[in-house]
């Protein structure tokens, strides 16, 4: 009796083992096998939403509003109805902001390769792993795409992420500034500027800067031995005429912050990769997607990298990392065969709407379009003539100096010249909205241009 005991205990914690080592092969086969339902819910609500037609003319969305437990659609500008079907063929043309919604059609033909499921325990820290605020996935992408492109020297530069490219420019304005001079530095650009430079230089009212206005008033002056600080903002292409601009100040005082929100084969010709000591970009002009937030700034000198980097750390802590997420998918996409798809797509649409647009005004004496030069384009390899995303429209008529409310007669809302710098004989036409937004355009210009030559 006493030898069977002797055994039992043994024999029972070798089974007990056994059970244990068999338990855990059992758990392992059943997780590698594992299926996650957590996202079906999730799927199904976002298909549920894109199944909504609103007959073309609009769109219903996840977050919009919910009427008896289904999405209601939101329609374009002159459409209405539950399904936006009804047409208000009065309405007035609204092309006066730069809502990049032309690209919808693209993303709506790649749902499944850019959709995003966003667990409820995603990046829930502050910073990632690293301790930064910056994904080194989406930085190592960016710098892939501006090679592939061909439309930025990324070698040597550092990276800031800021909530679209307005929140970098007054990082960039701020770093560039003296803090130990008691001579604000003077922030200037050449007319027609983007509006922002002016309202957000002088909105923030800083003791290290102000908004000088024009930057070819100190042409003439020796910027080369005043000991002014000067920061002068490039946009290029230029917002609103399309240009391809250059920094008309020179000197060892002089600081330039370069925009090229348009700097993509879609909106201009790449004729070589931009160079400059600070460039500012954003997904806003490249996908499409504003309302997600993103841009980043290619920075050459260290300094200035810090001292934005310092500057959006005080200012928020960083981008949203779901903003950085949803980026880092769509420019996965936008990689997708050497970045052929979503540029072509896109440059044959922006190139289409200003031919029409140019056909219809060519036979005008009353308005005209500015002029932009053909160039050869590295990334597609061939001259491309004009596809810019707006029209700066001239009142060719002394007496239609104000050209906005001209054509806000005629059902067309633009932007005011005078925002820009400029004066009301232009006015600003936006070609990148939805096609409904630029068929309305359209057809109230071939109207106003039928009416001029019946007078």
């Amino acid at each position: 009796m006493g030898q069977l005991q002797r055994w039992i205990y043994p024999a029972g914690l070798l089974c007990s083992v056994i059970l244990n080592v068999v338990f855990v092969v059992l758990y392992v086969q059943m997780n590698s096998k594992w299926k996650p339902d957590w996202s079906k819910s999730a799927a199904k609500e976002a298909e549920a939403v894109a199944a909504v037609t609103c007959s073309g003319h609009g769109r219903a969305y996840s977050d919009g509003l919910v009427v008896d437990g289904s999405p209601v659609c939101e329609c374009n500008t002159c459409f209405e109805g539950p399904d936006c079907s009804q047409f208000s063929p009065h309405c007035a043309a609204d092309v006066e902001s730069g809502d990049p919604l032309f690209l919808e059609p693209f993303w709506m033909q790649h749902a499944a390769s850019s959709a995003v499921v966003v667990m409820g325990w995603h990046r829930m820290s502050y910073s990632y792993s690293d301790r930064s605020t910056i994904s080194q996935e989406l930085d190592k992408l960016i710098r892939k795409l501006h090679a592939l492109v061909g439309n930025a020297n990324v070698t040597g530069r550092f990276i800031v992420f800021g909530a679209g490219s307005t929140q970098l420019l007054n990082a960039a304005v701020h770093a560039l500034s003296p803090h130990n001079s008691s001579e604000p530095a003077k922030v200037v650009a050449t007319i027609p500027y983007y509006p922002a430079y002016k309202s957000q230089t002088e909105f923030f009212d800083s003791v290290h800067f102000h908004f000088e206005g024009d930057a070819s008033m100190y042409m003439n002056s020796s910027t080369s031995n005043t000991t002014s600080t000067f920061i002068e903002f490039v946009t290029s292409p230029n917002n609103p005429d399309g240009k391809l601009s250059k920094a008309v100040l020179r000197g060892p005082n002089v600081k330039a912050i370069y925009d090229r929100a348009y700097y993509w084969p879609h909106f201009t010709p790449i004729p070589a990769p931009a160079d400059d000591d600070l460039m500012l970009f954003t997904i806003s002009k490249l996908t499409g997607h504003a309302g997600s937030r993103f841009g980043w700034a290619l920075v050459k000198e260290k300094d200035v990298f810090e001292a934005m980097t310092t500057y959006m750390s005080r200012n928020t802590e960083g981008v949203s990392r779901d903003s950085q997420l949803r980026a880092l998918k769509l420019l996965k996409v936008v990689m997708e065969g050497s970045g052929r798809e979503i540029f072509e797509f896109s440059s044959k649409m922006m190139k289409d709407r200003w031919d029409q647009l140019n056909k219809t005004l060519s036979v005008s004496k009353h308005f005209s379009l500015q002029e932009i030069t053909p160039q050869r384009c590295t990334f597609f390899q061939q001259v491309r003539t004009p596809s810019p995303a707006y029209a700066w429209l001239k009142c060719e008529r002394k007496e239609d100096k104000d050209c906005p409310a001209v054509i806000r007669e005629a059902g067309i809302i633009g932007r005011n010249g005078t925002l820009y710098g400029s004066n009301s004989s232009y006015v600003r036409l936006s070609l990148i909205k939805t096609q409904d937004d630029f068929d309305i355009m359209l057809n109230h210009l071939n109207k106003l241009v039928t009416k001029e030559k019946q007078t």
